[in-house]
């Protein structure tokens, strides 16, 4: 069994993910999403969606952006 990175919990069904040459092991999506996902410059939300980059800055929609100052951006549904 492996051992998820997050929480500690040894499970049978835990599993990889490799991002950037690096590999975590979770046992949920819950723990990579807590490990992985950017979070909003704007609200601190993780993002777990598409989300909106500018200027090197993640945001978790165009909203947040936009009150960032990001001009031109919009959410696509």
């Amino acid at each position: 069994m492996a051992k998820c990175e997050v929480c500690g919990n040894d499970y049978h069904l835990a599993f990889e993910v490799v991002t950037a040459g690096h590999r975590h092991v979770f046992d949920c999506f819950e723990c990579a999403i807590h490990k992985l996902a950017s979070v909003c410059s704007h609200c601190g939300c993780k993002v777990i969606g598409h989300g909106i980059e500018a200027n090197h800055t993640f945001y978790c929609c165009a909203h947040c952006a936009r009150e960032a100052g990001v001009t031109g951006v919009a959410d696509r549904a």
